[in-house]
């Protein structure tokens, strides 16, 4: 095997190529799947193509074996699918990999082709080399994590036997910078993602030609409704699953007026003090919507719909909001009538709990989602954890290493909910303009990041080598 194979950078722009975008009901992977298990089948793994319902839609798996003497497997999960983009919206080809000015542009880059090509790189950079690890190493490219039909849980469902492990890497935590975007700063671990809802808030009103504009308008009274929504932020909490988090900021952080503000917010007990010691925090932090995440649930407005010919006014119109839930947080029906409260009572609007894609009854469905706040964490009480915690420390100059919570969701839940650890982080050191462009327009990632988040992923691979 071409050791310039096992370049990160290379590898990375070639998985870009593959245009994965997740359509609604799946992306097309098979080929970039192929591509995957051509390398790995050059360096002598195990491999299987798992296609699902979707034509040309597959996962990949590839196993390392080992001794065995370390137990289960380690599995490596990441997803090959990408969202869509906004073509007009990106300076450069989103499917093109190009490299500017040290930068690795196109979707995937961060989120998560890029880390992707940092575990395979270090990986088959250990197999190249001759490494005997003590447990089998799973690789695993999900292709519908991006919110499909045949992700994980259909994967689990069906090939158990082909991902059970003892323990997963994922995506997840991050590596923060100082202000100058480049020195590290803080190594958080996921240890707990956060788990999302949508809400639906329709709007009524009278139905009619267009010709007679009436007062009640549908569409006018859901854009009143949304804009005294505009504010409302759930209460703040300091979960038992952040806190560890927001002590190492406080410890690392050079600001001297954030790190006073951490300090009260992880000394008060009053819920009106921890609430201004957070928008504090918030104000002051260089990631501002990521620790904001990290310390209630959060609204976000993603959809409107409304009307459907130019001559008619509509009689209903509705606005969905993803509502992302911190474990250890306030009561999800609490959320619910704060939200109804900022509306006030107006029967002509109505918030409720979305069932799209589910034959369970909105109370059903809040009943699941407060027992999920109330999941453990995974452990940090594993090799697999202290192996992790020490290569970034040694990766990136001693700096402070904490578990907490994912803003986000990953495809991990098979393995959380069936008490398998599972731990996050996204390999690379970044800052926030880049934590920003994930989902979103021109994405990319540091060139000499990708680099030492691979030699990162090499030297935590390494902990498991036994000859």
């Amino acid at each position: 095997m071409d050791p310039v194979d096992l370049d990160p950078v290379e590898l990375a722009r070639t998985m870009i190529r593959f245009d994965t975008s997740h359509n609604g009901d799946g992306g097309i992977t098979r080929p970039h799947a192929d591509m995957l298990k051509d390398m790995f089948d050059a360096a002598g793994a195990q491999t299987e193509i798992l296609n699902v319902p979707k034509a040309d839609n597959a996962h990949f798996v590839a196993r390392i074996t080992g001794t065995g003497q370390g137990g289960k497997p380690l599995l490596m999960l990441g997803h090959s699918d990408v969202v869509s983009v906004e073509r007009d919206r990106w300076s450069v080809d989103p499917f093109g990999g190009e490299v500017v000015d040290g930068w690795l542009y196109g979707r995937g880059s961060l989120d998560m082709k890029g880390a992707n090509a940092a575990f395979i790189s270090a990986l088959l950079r250990h197999v190249q080399e001759g490494t005997r690890f003590d447990r089998d190493i799973i690789f695993l490219s999900d292709c519908d994590e991006e919110a499909g039909p045949s992700g994980t849980r259909w994967l689990a469902r069906s090939h158990w036997s082909t991902i059970d492990a003892g323990a997963v890497i994922t995506e997840g935590g991050w590596i923060l910078t100082r202000s100058d975007g480049v020195t590290p700063m803080l190594a958080g671990i996921t240890v707990q993602d956060k788990s999302a809802t949508n809400v639906e808030l329709v709007a009524r009103g009278t139905t009619t030609h267009s010709s007679k504009p009436m007062p009640d308008s549908a569409i006018i009274r859901l854009d009143r409704a949304i804009s005294r929504l505009a504010d409302y932020q759930p209460p703040a909490t300091l979960a038992p699953v952040a806190r560890p988090y927001f002590e190492a900021l406080a410890a690392a952080t050079d600001n001297p007026a954030l790190a006073d503000a951490l300090r009260l917010l992880l000394s008060t007990a009053d819920q009106t003090e921890r609430n201004r010691a957070a928008d504090l925090v918030v104000s002051l932090s260089p990631y501002p919507w990521l620790h904001n995440a990290m310390l209630r649930h959060t609204v976000t407005q993603v959809i409107q719909q409304a009307g459907y010919r130019t001559n008619v006014m509509p009689g209903s119109a509705t606005a969905t909001m993803n509502l992302r839930l911190l474990p250890g947080g306030q009561p999800v029906a609490e959320t619910l009538d704060q939200m109804r409260a900022v509306l006030g009572a107006e029967p002509q609007l109505d918030l409720r709990i979305s069932t799209k894609g589910t034959t369970q009854a909105p109370d059903q469905l809040l009943v699941q989602y407060q027992q999920r706040l109330a999941d453990s964490p995974s452990s940090t009480d594993t090799d697999v954890y202290r192996h992790l915690e020490q290569s970034l420390r040694d990766t990136y100059g001693g700096i402070p290493v904490a578990p907490g919570p994912f803003e986000a969701g990953t495809s991990a839940g098979p393995w959380r909910e069936r008490g398998i650890p599972v731990y996050g982080i996204y390999p690379y050191a970044v800052d926030n303009d880049t934590m920003v462009r994930m989902h979103g327009n021109d994405e990319r990632i540091r060139v000499d990041a990708l680099r030492r988040g691979t030699d990162l992923m090499y030297r935590f691979l390494g902990s498991f080598r036994v000859s």
